[in-house]
């Protein structure tokens, strides 16, 4: 699948670029792909999100999971990039990897980090734990975060009161300016009622009655500095200077884009915005650089946490469908662990992230999921209370929570599709799945994934050898 980066005639050309985005609620196998892309890519590029994102990879049976490193790091020789549209926990970046390289991977020599990344420091994880408990103990409902500081730092990122990664390097500057946010911090957790809430055990040296105490994460902060300091890179520069030389670039989404911030199930979504669009402002390069946009979209849907979910099923009482796609899809989130609530695929929701993403081409992954299903559904618009009918999903919650799914139902198949690698040895049922899936949604299937692993994939097409 190598793809040649000079012209016929030696010399040197443009690179091709390909972004990659979830199209449903996350949790799409995007991590897989990704990997699996990069054998014909010299970079990756992670644009936004922080580590409440996880991509799973299976390679030869080895499972790994990845929360910060691009997905490209698990193949030598390529380029992984942290982009300054990530916000950034230091901490748990060296917990990831310290994992890596005990598991023989080269990570540092191969890692550039963006010093316009935000900071994610124990402020901010427990300013986001602060808040979650406040909404239950007022019966408000929580959002649904994940806990480890996303919102608090994207919100002094627009606030203009973030640390970034720049600022470790220069320790008069991070101590003025941590010192300033800190108070701040402070003010807010009083009124939260934060000496109510339980401190977990990686937050304890930090905190104090429920209020964060200034010198232990100055301290913190300084020893993030000394670590990172080899891999800090101007990665707008470094990504753009790599597609003048010719190479191959990846651009790696996290979350999916019905979590988008301004286009998602607002506000049962993420801090950033996921679409394919922020791989140019998460990154530093024009948006004439991005070439091709791949959706990764389950062969059903999944979400996770709160928030309207139309075709959601029953997925915890045995024999049911929805049940089926949670068991046999091994259905839990890769960084919190929850389990994931299930039900059909949605190609009315799948139209709206067409539009929203741009889609060139749509890779369906844990088809193999569906085997054994006498019948297979697909909502293909919805009915709204008041008669009137949608073939694209709404935007916000409350319009989404009114919806009822209208269902065509198809015929199942009994044979095994895992490990298939070419799309006629499909079993025909599952292709006339495949198939109206594509004319419902109007966007062409470019790969289908047929088992977690790297090497169970169909290629219809090539991401990096079209010229769209």
């Amino acid at each position: 699948m190598n793809t040649n980066t000079n012209t016929s005639a030696g010399a040197p050309r443009s690179g091709r670029n390909v972004v990659v985005v979830g199209t449903q609620w996350g949790d799409e196998g995007k991590g897989k792909l990704v990997d699996w892309l990069t054998e014909s890519a010299q970079g990756v590029v992670r644009f936004h999100g922080g580590h409440n994102a996880g991509h799973t990879l299976v390679i030869n049976g080895v499972k790994t999971a990845l929360h910060l490193v691009p997905s490209g790091i698990m193949r030598e020789g390529v380029t992984c990039y942290i982009g300054n549209g990530v916000v950034l926990s230091i901490a748990k970046l060296m917990e990831e990897v310290a994992g890596l390289e005990a598991a023989g991977v080269t990570v540092r020599e191969r890692l550039r980090v963006s010093e316009a990344c935000p900071l994610i420091l124990p402020q901010q994880v427990f300013l986001d734990l602060a808040r979650e408990a406040f909404r239950e103990r007022a019966g408000s409902g929580k959002i649904g975060t994940t806990g480890r500081g996303i919102g608090p730092a994207y919100e002094d990122k627009v606030a203009r009161r973030a640390l970034r990664v720049q600022d470790l390097l220069h320790p008069e500057r991070v101590a003025s300016r941590l010192r300033e946010q800190i108070e701040l911090y402070n003010h807010t957790l009083q009124y939260l009622h934060a000496g109510d809430v339980s401190v977990p055990a990686e937050l304890q040296a930090f905190v104090h009655r429920g209020q964060l105490q200034y010198e232990p994460i100055l301290a913190e902060a300084k020893r993030q500095a000394d670590w990172i300091k080899p891999m800090v890179a101007d990665v707008s520069a470094e990504v753009n200077a790599a597609h003048r030389r010719g190479e191959n670039l990846l651009f790696e989404g996290a979350q999916g884009a019905l979590l988008d911030v301004d286009h998602g199930t607002y506000p049962y979504v993420t801090s950033s915005n996921c679409v394919a669009g922020n791989a140019a402002a998460g990154s530093g390069v024009g948006p004439s650089l991005l070439h091709y946009v791949l959706g990764i979209t389950k062969a059903y849907c999944t979400r996770v946490g709160s928030g309207p979910f139309p075709t959601e099923l029953d997925w915890e009482t045995p024999g049911t469908p929805g049940y089926h796609m949670s068991t046999v899809g091994a259905e839990k989130g890769v960084t919190t662990g929850r389990a994931r609530r299930c039900g059909w695929f949605d190609a009315a929701l799948l139209k709206r992230s067409a539009q929203i993403n741009g889609l060139t081409g749509l890779c369906i992954t844990k088809l193999d999921v569906l085997d054994g299903l006498d019948k297979v559904q697909i909502c293909v618009g919805y009915q709204q209370p008041n008669g009137q009918q949608l073939d694209m999903l709404p935007m916000g919650a409350n319009e989404i929570q009114a919806c009822e799914p209208i269902y065509e139902v198809l015929d199942g198949w009994s044979e095994s599709t895992v490990g298939v690698t070419q799309y006629d040895k499909l079993p025909i049922n599952a292709r006339k799945y495949l198939e109206r899936i594509e004319q419902v949604c109007g966007v062409p299937i470019a790969a289908v994934s047929t088992s977690p692993d790297r090497d169970h994939t169909i290629l219809r097409h090539q991401p990096f050898q079209c010229q769209v």
